[in-house]
């Protein structure tokens, strides 16, 4: 088996490395670690891809995980590290892979920390937690010391992109010689060609762009440019200088100016590559990125779309604004070219489409990338999460595809328009002039049954009926209240209030609270073709939301959809959930103000997820039969939902979550804080339950970068 561990320091040695179904596991037992402090560092193989990542547990005594993943650090060079305090009981360190087929890691080391070691470390990280956890201990409070220090040995070395670029991001001359190497070992390389329409750039930052790509570390390329009839005579001298000396650059001159479409269409004609990938005359491409389109290609050759993160340029040439994406996601796309750079399409389905249609300038990419994805499977895309593109929005820059905000919002618009009419959808404008695309409701729209479990808090259930039939303006709704052995009077005069209403039925469902027992039994007793399970301490605040949730449930892609919940303050309590968080899952922007736009606007746009909240969650009944409804037997309160929205992406179903249908949420009024210790080792039972289900799955949220921090859910690195 490739790879070893070792103990280090005092009489180190070798410990038995064992692989596993899902990954390696390392032998802790007999080592005396168990309850001490260590450093454990992972050298990843130099054949595993940059980004790839796995996930460090460690296992007890009886062979369970002992809570959520390590949360490692990036050391540089392929390198991860972690140090803290094993917990007494510590039988072996797991490590899964978050990808199939990646080698074992070359070295796992271990090595005992002394309190000398930690105290230093700390110093150097947060000192004022540090000093904190030394006067603690001084007063003999060995808990609490031990705990501040836990945190300060674990505090961020260096925080910021410029950081994060140092420790991800930068090759060194190893990386190259191994890079060619590999290469070199290809049997028929793949050729990239990158189409570039230069129109009037600076010189200056046309040769870098030019230079970025006579630095790619992958040789296998053609660069097919178009000069779309520059007025400036340097411009043409400048290309003509790079292809002297670059043979594989192919070069034609416009006659009269055509615009973007015109001109990327014409280095298309040049084009003799497998794949063709976009450049502008103005960016530049960092040595590996071909290198990774190449490698991915390779992987899998029936990929036809093939997109990475960017970042962007100043005016001196600094780094800034990454954007780490998401995985392919077509309902964002809709909304918004979330895909932009670096963008590699098949050249063969390239010009089945026509290339780039005139008329579409401003939003030429996003009308293509719409049409192109509209015939495409989902394995017929990879998202590369690495940064491969530097897209340069310095002040002067002269961007190729600058056009009024206006004309590129009509285009984009436009070309939404047409991607959806086949279908009935209707483009309209969203928030801070995004697309959003509307889908129609049959004529007769269906019967919704909104499933609401209960027991007492009268003013809270009396607040959503009143919600729903008198703020609402969608006209089929039935209401399956699921009454958990309510006792109090005001209860009883509100049910005595709705008993002749046709559209509420009160359900009795006496017994101890659980959750997914509750909403299986009120979608059992439900008439409706869609069903809404609806927490009873949610308010209606505009009169559309339901019927945004059944426009989107009623997809036949779409397994669940949720909806954007807001707590009293106005904040954001929910806007999906993001898979890892805490060890299971936890909410996406949680606490930001409902005013933030978000990362890259992504809490204006409706978008898929992982996940979204049992509190308001809409579904066709067809999908929740077919997957079996919530796991009452397992997860009676918590993560019934996740689990719920796992299941229906198994089954080939997409989630979304809309931020056109808002609602307040009174989180948890009906029920109280989990704080007892009854609702502790539940809690700890059913996290447990998602773990062993779910695995390297719930770190491997594919709709958040994996370059993104796991500590919370705030699109942060």
């Amino acid at each position: 088996m490739n790879g070893s561990a070792t103990l280090l320091g005092g009489a180190g040695r070798d410990l038995p490395l064992r692989r596993e179904p899902d990954g390696l596991s390392v032998d802790l037992l007999g080592t005396g670690l168990g309850g001490r402090w260590v450093a454990i560092t992972l050298r990843e193989a130099p054949e595993t891809g940059r980004t790839a990542r796995r996930l460090m547990f460690l296992v007890g005594s009886d062979g369970r995980r002992l809570g959520p993943p390590l949360l490692e650090e990036a050391l540089g060079a392929g390198r991860f590290g972690w140090t803290g305090r094993l917990p007494e009981d510590t039988s072996a360190l797991h490590l899964v892979s978050l990808r199939s087929g990646d080698p074992a890691p070359v070295r796992i080391e271990i090595r005992r920390r002394g309190r000398a070691a930690l105290i230093g470390r700390a110093l150097g990280r947060d000192p004022a937690l540090a000093a904190r956890a030394v006067y603690w201990r001084i007063l003999g409070k060995r808990m609490r010391g031990r705990g501040l220090l836990d945190r300060a040995v674990r505090h961020p070395r260096e925080t910021g992109y410029a950081a994060w670029i140092r420790r991800n991001s930068t090759l060194r001359e190893a990386d190259r010689q191994r890079i060619r190497a590999e290469v070199a070992g290809w049997a028929a390389p793949p050729l990239i060609s990158i189409l570039m329409p230069v129109h009037n750039p600076a010189p200056a930052v046309l040769r870098v762009a030019l230079r970025s790509v006579s630095a790619q570390l992958y040789p296998h390329w053609e660069l097919c440019v178009t000069d779309d009839a520059s007025t400036d005579p340097e411009v043409w001298r400048e290309l003509e200088r790079f292809a002297r000396g670059e043979p594989r650059m192919r070069l034609v001159r416009r006659a009269e100016n055509g615009h973007i479409a015109r001109a990327t269409n014409d280095a298309l004609g040049l084009a003799t590559g497998l794949y063709a990938a976009f450049m502008d005359h103005d960016d530049a491409l960092p040595e590996q990125a071909l290198y990774e389109v190449a490698r991915v290609v390779r992987e899998d050759p029936g990929l036809v779309l093939i997109y990475s993160d960017e970042d962007k340029l100043d005016s001196r040439g600094r780094r800034h604004d990454p954007h780490f994406k998401p995985g392919f996601d077509r309902e964002r796309l809709y909304a918004q070219n979330y895909i932009n750079h670096l963008t590699v399409i098949r050249t063969d389905r390239l010009r089945q489409l026509g290339g780039l249609r005139p008329g579409f300038e401003g939003s030429q990419d996003h009308d293509l990338l719409l049409r192109l994805t509209a015939g495409l499977r989902r394995d017929e895309i990879r998202h590369i999460p690495a940064v491969l593109y530097h897209w340069r929005a310095a002040p002067g820059s002269r961007t190729f595809s600058d056009r009024s905000a206006s004309v590129a919002e009509a285009a984009r618009l436009r070309a939404l328009a047409e991607a959806a009419a086949p279908w009935g959808g209707r483009a309209e404008t969203g928030h801070r002039g995004f697309n959003r695309l509307v889908r129609p409701l049959p004529e007769a729209p269906p019967l919704v049954s909104c499933i609401i479990p209960t027991r007492d808090r009268a003013e809270l259930l009396g607040t959503v009926l009143e919600g729903l039939f008198g703020h609402t303006d969608y006209p089929a709704i039935e209401a399956v209240v699921v009454d958990n052995g309510s006792r109090e009077p005001e209860t009883a005069r509100l049910f005595a209030r709705y008993a002749d209403d046709p559209r509420v039925r009160i359900l009795p469902a006496p017994g101890p609270f659980n959750f997914s027992d509750l909403s299986n039994q009120g979608a059992a007793a439900a008439s409706g073709s869609v069903l809404l399970f609806l927490n009873n301490d949610v308010e209606v605040i505009e009169p559309d939301w339901l019927a945004e949730l059944v426009r989107q449930a009623l997809e036949p892609e779409t397994g669940a959809v949720g909806a954007k919940l807001l707590y009293p303050d106005g904040t954001i309590q929910h806007a999906g959930i993001v898979l890892g968080i805490g060890g299971v899952a936890g909410h996406a922007d949680l606490g930001l103000p409902e005013s933030d736009g978000g990362y890259f606007a992504r809490l204006l746009l409706a978008q898929e997820v992982s996940a979204v909240t049992g509190a308001c969650l809409a579904m066709r009944r067809e999908v929740f039969a077919e997957v079996g409804g919530f796991d009452a037997e397992h997860l009676k309160i918590a993560f019934n939902d996740i689990d719920l929205c796992l299941r229906v992406r198994e089954a080939g179903y997409r989630i979304v979550w809309t931020p056109f249908s808002r609602l307040i949420h009174h989180e948890s009024k009906s029920r109280g804080p989990e704080d007892t210790p009854e609702k502790i080792a539940r809690f700890q039972r059913e996290t447990a339950v998602m773990q062993e289900r779910w695995g390297a799955r719930l770190q491997a949220d594919p709709y958040y970068n994996p370059n993104l921090s796991r500590r919370s859910g705030h699109y942060r690195i």
